[in-house]
């Protein structure tokens, strides 16, 4: 079984505004339903599960197609962090899921996820013995801050080469996954996607390229360039 995971309890403070980040509205809908539907859109997605806060209340809200409607199901175990959320996600599903079922978790605040991307990332990653998630080459130079407490200035440049960026979906098998989180949540170990936590176990996750218009949105900006890459501009 393949499923998706899409963590959705945070606020999201820095994009501002009187409603959390995922329910904020691009192109006249939900931030939160661009990616429900693109996994709605991949017929090889079983389910898709939407962790959101116990006292969620916007989630009904969020119009979906009919097939997207169908398929979706909200878990209303979200955490402190998006760590504890996905764990909380994956230890309600423990009943429902096989240690070797396949989990996609994404980003609720990545709207520019397609169902392309998700059919090359199963492709890839079908008969990986691992898993892993979509990437992209660094491109631009990378400045280390020199850390004293001043206005920021350069320590050093970082040699860029052979660094990606992390985007998600992040796809990796249920029983490994959740394996993996709960460690490191005992170990008190912060991990801030799946991949890191699997990483600390020893393995090594594949890396599929994924594509510079699935973003986060992270600031009001963005939502503004997501709207106009959404309209073709």
């Amino acid at each position: 079984m393949i499923v998706a995971l899409i963590p959705a309890a945070g606020v999201g403070t820095r994009i501002g505004g009187d409603l959390p980040k995922q329910y904020q509205l691009l192109a006249g809908r939900p931030l939160l339903a661009y990616s429900i539907e693109a996994f709605a859109a991949s017929a090889e997605i079983s389910a898709i599960y939407v962790v959101v806060a116990p006292a969620d209340q916007s989630f009904g809200g969020v119009a979906l197609s009919a097939r997207a409607e169908a398929l979706t199901r909200t878990l209303p175990v979200g955490g402190a962090s998006r760590h504890e959320s996905v764990l909380n996600g994956l230890e309600a599903l423990a009943k429902e899921l096989d240690p070797a079922d396949w989990v996609l978790v994404h980003d609720a605040a990545r709207p520019g996820l397609t169902a392309a991307l998700v059919a090359r990332l199963l492709a890839a990653l079908l008969q990986d013995p691992v898993g892993g998630l979509l990437a992209l080459p660094v491109a631009d130079t990378l400045k280390a801050e020199r850390a004293d407490g001043k206005a920021a200035t350069v320590s050093h440049t970082v040699d860029r080469a052979g660094l990606w960026q992390a985007q998600t979906p992040q796809m990796f098998r249920f029983g490994l996954l959740r394996e993996a989180l709960a460690g490191a949540l005992k170990a008190n170990r912060p991990v801030t996607d799946e991949a890191s936590a699997i990483e600390a176990l020893g393995f090594a996750p594949r890396l599929v390229r994924g594509s510079p218009s699935n973003f986060k949105v992270t600031y009001p900006e963005d939502l503004e360039l997501a709207e106009k890459l959404l309209k073709g501009q």
